[in-house]
Order: C-alpha cells, then sequence, then structure tokens
C-alpha cells in the first residue's frame, strides 16, 4: 500500500553549516546527467544551490561525456560512455567513499544503464535479487543487519546513496500522451513513433519501444529487470533512496505516469497547494517494494512489437503494444522502493517551460524551479534529520 509521507526538512537558506577546511578530500560522488540535446552547463544553477549546503564532503561531477548530438547514439550506448567516465573519475579521486546520481530527462535512463555496468556485488555477498521483498520488509523495520549486507553491493566501487530522477521517461513515451507535446491526438502520436529514429536516432526507437528485432525485447524493457545486458534492477535497488521527480501537467516532453512510473489508474487529481518552503511541490509519495514476477515478453508481445514495425501509424495496434509492455516495466520497477514526489507549475507565468522549470535550466528563464531544487538538496543535505509522518492514502 503506497503511504502519503509529508518531510519536513529544515529549508536551506535558514540553516547553518559548520565550517570546513577547504583542503578537506571530498568522499561522496554526486553525478549530475543532462538530458537530450544538452550539456553540463544545464547544471549550472544546481551545482551554486548544493555546493554551500553539501559543502566538500560531496565532489559534484557534471557528466559531459553525452553532451548535444552524442544523447541521440542510444541508451546503451550514453550509459556505456556514462559508466566509464564515472570510473575515470572515480579512479582520479582515491577519497571517495559513496556515490550518488542526479539525472533529468533522459539523463535519469543513461544512469540507469551506467549502474548497472558499474554495479558489482562481491563473491559471498547475499544476492540482492532474491529474497527482494523480505530485504526491503526487514529495512523498513530498521534492520541494521539489512544495511550491512546492502553495502556489500557497490557502484563503481564505492557505496550508494541516492538515485534521483527530474522528469524522466522511465517507460519511455509510447503512448497515450506520454509525449505531452503532441497534445494527445492520435494523428500526431501515430507518426511520432516512424519520425522519431530520423530525428533523434538510436534512442528514439528506444523511447518508443520499437528497437531491434521483433522477438527481441526492447531495452526499456531489459532495464526493468536483471537480465544478460546487465544487472539493472539489483543495481537500482543498491542505493538506500531513489526518488522520482514528475511534473503532473504542462511538460511538453514526459508525461506525469512515465515520469512517475505509474499506471493510469494510480494517477489521481494532484494538490494544487505546494509543500511549505518547497513552492511548486505538491505531494511526496512512498511506494514501498513490490514482490511480483520479472516482466516478460511473451511470443504474443513479440507479435504485436512486429505488427507495429511493420505498421507504425497503425494507433490501435501500437496502444495495445504499449499497454502490454507499460505493465510489464512498471512491475519490474516496482520490485524496489520509490520515493515519488509530484510537481506542478499550474501556477507558474509560464507553465509549458515546466520540463526545463524541474531542473532550473537557464536561472534567469527557469527559476519557476527553485522550490524543487530547494527539495533535492535539502533532501540530499538534511536526510538525517528529517522527520516523516505517515499516513495511508
Amino acid at each position: 500500500m503506497a503511504q502519503r509521507i509529508q518531510i519536513r526538512l529544515q529549508p536551506a537558506s535558514y540553516r547553518s553549516r559548520p565550517v570546513e577546511s577547504e583542503d578537506v578530500e571530498p568522499d561522496h560522488l554526486l553525478v549530475l546527467v543532462h538530458g537530450i540535446l544538452a550539456s553540463p552547463s544545464d547544471w549550472k544553477y544546481v551545482e551554486a544551490e548544493l555546493k554551500p549546503q553539501l559543502g566538500n564532503r560531496y565532489l559534484l561531477f557534471a557528466s559531459a561525456v553525452n553532451s548535444y548530438l552524442n544523447t541521440f547514439n542510444g541508451i546503451d550506448t550514453a550509459g556505456k560512455r556514462l559508466a566509464e567516465e564515472v570510473g575515470f573519475v572515480v579512479k582520479r579521486t582515491p577519497s571517495l567513499k559513496k556515490i550518488s546520481f542526479l539525472g533529468h530527462s533522459l539523463g535519469g535512463l543513461f544512469a540507469r544503464y551506467a549502474i548497472s555496468v558499474l554495479y558489482k556485488s562481491p563473491s559471498g555477498a547475499v544476492s540482492l535479487t532474491e529474497n527482494q521483498s523480505l530485504v526491503e520488509e526487514l529495512e523498513r523495520r530498521g534492520e541494521k543487519n539489512v544495511h550491512d549486507t546492502r553495502q556489500k553491493a557497490t557502484i563503481a566501487g564505492l557505496e550508494p546513496l541516492d538515485f534521483i530522477t527530474l522528469a524522466t521517461p522511465h517507460l519511455g513515451v509510447r503512448g497515450r500522451q506520454q509525449l505531452p507535446f503532441l497534445l494527445g491526438l492520435p494523428v500526431l502520436e501515430k507518426l511520432a513513433a516512424p519520425l522519431a529514429p530520423f530525428f533523434v536516432g538510436s534512442t528514439g526507437r528506444q523511447l518508443f519501444l520499437t528497437d531491434g528485432k521483433a522477438s527481441d525485447p526492447p531495452l526499456l524493457l531489459r532495464m526493468a529487470t536483471d537480465c544478460e545486458d546487465g544487472p539493472f534492477i539489483s543495481a537500482l535497488r543498491a542505493f538506500k533512496l531513489r526518488i522520482t521527480y514528475a511534473n503532473v501537467s504542462y511538460d511538453h516532453m514526459v508525461g506525469w505516469r512515465t515520469a512517475s512510473i505509474r499506471r493510469e489508474s494510480e494517477l489521481s487529481k494532484p494538490p494544487r497547494r505546494s509543500l511549505e518552503g518547497y513552492k511548486h511541490v505538491v505531494n511526496v509519495v512512498d511506494y514501498p517494494p513490490i514482490e511480483s514476477l520479472n516482466p516478460q515478453f511473451e511470443e504474443g508481445t513479440a507479435r504485436a512489437k512486429e505488427a507495429v514495425q511493420s505498421a507504425p501509424t497503425s494507433t490501435k495496434k501500437a496502444a495495445a503494444y504499449h499497454d502490454i509492455l507499460e505493465e510489464e516495466m512498471i512491475r519490474g520497477l516496482q520490485q524496489v522502493g520509490w520515493r515519488k514526489v509530484d510537481v506542478s507549475f499550474h501556477a507558474a507565468l509560464w507553465p509549458f517551460l515546466a520540463h526545463n522549470y524541474i531542473h532550473v535550466k537557464q536561472e534567469w528563464l527557469h527559476y519557476e524551479g527553485a522550490g524543487v531544487i530547494r527539495h533535492v538538496v535539502d533532501t540530499l543535505a538534511n536526510k538525517d534529520e528529517q522527520t516523516v509522518v505517515k499516513s495511508k492514502l
């Protein structure tokens, strides 16, 4: 059962930090991963907000290896590049002990792929793919030995702590209103999939779930389980906290349910009032892990994929295929717990800039998202001081 939680954080602007020596060596790597057709400069505002609150113990690293057109080469290719880049940073900074990720939009998918490459569970450690519901249940009860077991799994040889995504299309963009700038119009949605590869290359096919042979599951479905391509779920589970931030409306690039990993039936009318101290953050919900079968790609699904590939403009066939895949991806990803943060820019002067507001891409234009970034900063900087009040939805 999902639980609505209210997190009381002392806002960064009122919190003082002890003065740290400038020669303190960083022990926590925070990797910032930008989205499509973007660059490390997208994180200037976020870095400026993070540095005073996180202090010198954090090493902020804005990934540059997938800038601009390199985002078109495929999620897997970009994820491998990112993994190599992170490995290089870790190697040249021996003081590092912990690692976290913050990804915007497509960058969240790059990060999910990269952590599967960087994941390592030493021989003799308890497999995190086995008895997963028991592990998560013991953790919620505060059992210390569960954390000891979890820490045996590493990302790039470091202890994984936080994995956070902002407006990331975890379920792809194929489906009704998953790519909002198409306005939910069938005539536009049925043209988007066949045209996507011409504009965004392999990444487009993967986002529309039409990549690979008809007999092969698409990449995003494989990324919802542990498979030959990588231990995707084990890598996610290794993190102590996983958070999605999702725009409930006005995001022209990424729909609410794909960004928050929810079914259509799980979406309800969001609150219109912001949480105190965090403008435009309207809801925070903890979703515990759900034990379920791993995602399947059955013969019928393969036939549906083949039909979509041969007739990409068929709205009916595309809808049936996507419905199957969406459910399978959700079942896979819900095997780990998520904190889901809903964001609403309905009161902003230009709400249609929501996709870039959520990470304040350019401070002068996207400052409406400052409250969201403050929420991210306080979650990272003040987690040990959080007061969590839970109530059933």
